[in-house]
């Protein structure tokens, strides 16, 4: 048997460059592998709703997949999604786009039913398409624009004309629906403004889907951290509620010491704030002599002084008798 060092190192580099090649393209396609991946299907929709590729798809809620891509089919839409193993799904499966979040994010549902497994695409009259809050919105806009509320208020006002020989009841009804059709023109502009700084805001909201999502899941954190340390919490409210009751009886047990001591105090203080500018003169003229006496005890356990004329002047000390 040869060994490998004297096998032909261009083969053995050919060999791994094709190893590797084959690595690579498995890596960059492991979508497409059935194992790995799951099963593929499609659907057809009457329009797409919003959804794209990569969106989640589920069963019952629970994601199962994700949709490969959607792409525009004849007069129809086709979602093709994969699905992974272990998720059956019948001949007779449904599916819907709903909406995933309020900010307009969508995802693919699917209601498994029937036998047998589903082998092919999904008809359009087993599909529904999501409502948009934001497309409904800039619908409505486009819509209020078109509406000429002049001519609709002159409308309105023919026909209360018309029937002003009606009954009460008709004329009465009329005179509002005229007065409303002059509040709509006179308000023309003003729900112009509403409606396209509506059609705004919702149109950022949809932009900072992400912010929002993670804005959502760290309050949920939040709330489960504050969940969690329930416990903590209330065995400290019930500590601070016991400690309070503590307190109050310890100032009712001994509010007939803590009076007299208080009137003394209240005294002693009168007493000083009187004398305040004795005791200031006091401490004032106490500096000299202090500062002296630590001067005097500064160099030791002694007392260093001077005691002047102790001996006559001119005497030496031995000499004196």
């Amino acid at each position: 048997m040869i060994s490998f060092r004297e096998r032909d190192p261009v083969k053995v580099g050919a060999v791994g460059l094709g190893v590797i090649g084959v690595l690579l393209l498995l890596a960059f396609n492991i979508e497409s592998i059935p194992l790995i991946a799951g099963h593929k299907y499609s659907a057809a929709f009457s329009e797409a709703g919003g959804l794209k590729a990569g969106d989640e798809v589920r069963v019952a809620g629970v994601k199962v997949g994700k949709v490969s891509t959607v792409d525009l089919e004849g007069s129809h839409v086709r979602v093709v999604f994969r699905v992974g193993r272990g998720t059956d799904l019948g001949a007779d499966t449904r599916a819907s786009v709903r909406i995933k979040t309020i900010l307009g994010q969508k995802f693919l549902s699917l209601e498994p039913s029937g036998s047998g497994h589903l082998d092919k695409e999904i008809p359009l009259d087993r599909t529904t398409s999501a409502y948009d809050v934001v497309d409904a919105f800039s619908d409505l806009t486009r819509t209020e624009e078109r509406i000429d509320t002049t001519q609709l208020a002159s409308a309105l006002d023919t026909i209360a004309t018309t029937f002003k020989d009606s009954p009460d009841e008709v004329k009465a009804a009329l005179t509002g629906l005229s007065r409303l059709s002059r509040t709509i023109a006179s308000r023309d502009q003003a729900l112009r403004e509403l409606l396209t700084h509506a059609n705004g805001v919702t149109q950022v909201l949809a932009d900072r889907n992400a912010e929002v999502a993670t804005l959502l899941t760290d309050g949920n954190l939040l709330l489960q951290e504050l969940s969690a340390r329930r416990a903590a919490i209330h065995t400290l409210l019930e500590s601070t509620v016991r400690l309070s009751q503590q307190l109050t009886a310890l100032v009712r047990e001994t509010r007939a010491d803590l009076k007299p001591a208080l009137s003394h105090l209240r005294a002693v203080l009168g007493v000083l704030q009187k004398n305040q500018g004795n005791l200031d003169r006091s401490i004032a003229n106490l500096a000299p002599f202090v500062r002296v006496f630590a001067n005097t005890l500064g160099n030791g356990r002694w007392f260093d002084t001077y005691v002047q004329n102790l001996v006559p002047v001119g005497v030496a000390p031995g000499s004196a008798t």
